[in-house]
Parts: structure tokens; C-alpha cells; sequence
């Protein structure tokens, strides 16, 4: 797991907006980057500490809590693969989030960030997604889990293909126990690679294809005031991965020890 090397912030703040310093998150990239390409079972990086602490501390604050009416009702959603899985669905709804809110995951959409993710990543000419289809803010409640899959990977909306996840946790003082654990799964659905604890301003960058196969499938196991938070960003491009152009839907997987 690698860890953000640099002491200096990844941002200016003027007047309190939050905007990227394109110059530090460049040598971020570049620090990065050979790392990311040979990273198993697929190309991904931990980048702790990513968004300056105040802007991260402000985005946890702002954070709508379970009862807030922006939030899809879990009960009509797919109860099977993702039980007690809140969502926005869309940029829609999170028009009612608090504007610093709105502002933090506008940033993350930005140019200086799709600089950095092309950097990273090695995959050129990347689109944010300004509709947050599927994305946005993401909260699991207590006994909530998320089956092993991989994504959708075509955008009907903006005709492109989905390339890069960007997943920012938001979960202070999160004990082992609670699980949670991002798991990354190998090709093959024969063993989980890397389990990633889901700790307050820990940054997951991955690719997504048809076999980058991720989840947390245990369920959360916190006390029932305690939540799983996460900003989640969908990156995309015109063209697709090699070998991976046919337009499909998140792929649910079964583990070995379910199949027992």
C-alpha cells in the first residue's frame, strides 16, 4: 500500500474555495505512476492524506446523514448485490447537497485532477462525469455490503466508455472490526489481492474493466450510529479498454466460499 510521500497541501484555498495546485499534484502523479501500472490484480494505488485536511474535515461535516431526503430509498434499489447501499443516483439530487459539498466533488472533476489522473494512470484524454451517474456520495449503513462486481462500462449518457474510479473515504477513527474493507479481487475470482481499510481521507485510484473485480462483501459490522462515507468519481474516455468495447453491466460476482 503506498502512502502520500508530501508534506506540502495538494491545494490552494483562496477566499475558503478549494481548488487543486496542478504543479504538486503533478509530482504526485509522476511519484506514482510505475507503481500504479504494476500493481495486482489490477492497475490501483492508496493515496492517504489526499485532500487538504480542512477541505476533507469540511466535506466529512457536510456530509448528509442517512435520514436526508437527497438519498434513493435503499428498500427499491437491488437489495440482493448492494442491502443498505445509500446513493444520489445523479447529479439531480445532489443540487441538495450543501454548495462547499457540491463544490469539493465539482473540483475533483476539474482539469488539474484529469491531468493528474492521465499522469497516473497513462490513459489520455479522460471525461469527468458531470451528471454523477451512479457516483457522488455513497453511504453504507450498519449490516450494508456491496457484492464483488465490475462496473458498468458505457456511459449512455455522455456515449463514452468509464475508465477510472476515484474512491475518497470519509470514516475517522475506523477500527479493524468495523470491516468495510475495499477488497480487490484477481481476474480469475480465485482469491481477494488487497483489502484496503476504508480510513478518513484515504484516496483509491483504479482502473475498471470487465475483470477489475471490487467490493466490500462483508457485511458492516458498526455500531448502528456509524456509517461507511465515501465521495465516489467516475472517470471516462472515447475509447475503451483493449479487448473490452462491448457495452455491458456491472458484472455481480460469486466468492469461493460462497459457492461452499
Amino acid at each position: 500500500m503506498l502512502k502520500n510521500i508530501f508534506k506540502w497541501p495538494l491545494s490552494y484555498d483562496t477566499g475558503n474555495v478549494f481548488v487543486f495546485e496542478k504543479s504538486v499534484l503533478s509530482v504526485l502523479a509522476n511519484s506514482h505512476k510505475n507503481a500504479y501500472a504494476k500493481a495486482k490484480p489490477f492497475p490501483h494505488v492508496v493515496i492517504n492524506d489526499f485532500l487538504p485536511r480542512d477541505v476533507a474535515n469540511q466535506a466529512l461535516t457536510e456530509f448528509p446523514p442517512p435520514d436526508a431526503p437527497l438519498w434513493l430509498d435503499w428498500k427499491k434499489r437491488d437489495t440482493i448485490h448492494q442491502p443498505r447501499k445509500l446513493g444520489i443516483g445523479s447529479a439531480e439530487r445532489l443540487a441538495h447537497a450543501s454548495p462547499s459539498l457540491q463544490h469539493i466533488l465539482f473540483t475533483l472533476n476539474s482539469h488539474a485532477m484529469l491531468e493528474f489522473l492521465e499522469t497516473l494512470t497513462g490513459i489520455k484524454s479522460l471525461i469527468p462525469d458531470p451528471y454523477f451517474t451512479g457516483g457522488g456520495l455513497h453511504q453504507i449503513l450498519p449490516g450494508g455490503k456491496l457484492t464483488i462486481h465490475s462496473d458498468f462500462n458505457f456511459s449512455q449518457h455522455l456515449k463514452l466508455y468509464r475508465r477510472i474510479n476515484v474512491l475518497i473515504f470519509l470514516n475517522k477513527s475506523w477500527k479493524e472490526e468495523y470491516g468495510g474493507h475495499l477488497e480487490l479481487w484477481d481476474p480469475t475470482m480465485t482469491s481477494c489481492v488487497q483489502r484496503i481499510l476504508p480510513t478518513f481521507n484515504r484516496c483509491v485510484i483504479f482502473n475498471t474493466d470487465k475483470s477489475s473485480f471490487h467490493g466490500h462483501p462483508e457485511p458492516l459490522n458498526t455500531p448502528k450510529n456509524i456509517t461507511r462515507k465515501s465521495l465516489a468519481l467516475y472517470y471516462y474516455s472515447r475509447d475503451s479498454n483493449e479487448g473490452d468495447e462491448d457495452i455491458r453491466n456491472t458484472n455481480w460476482q460469486v466468492r469461493p466460499l460462497e459457492n461452499e
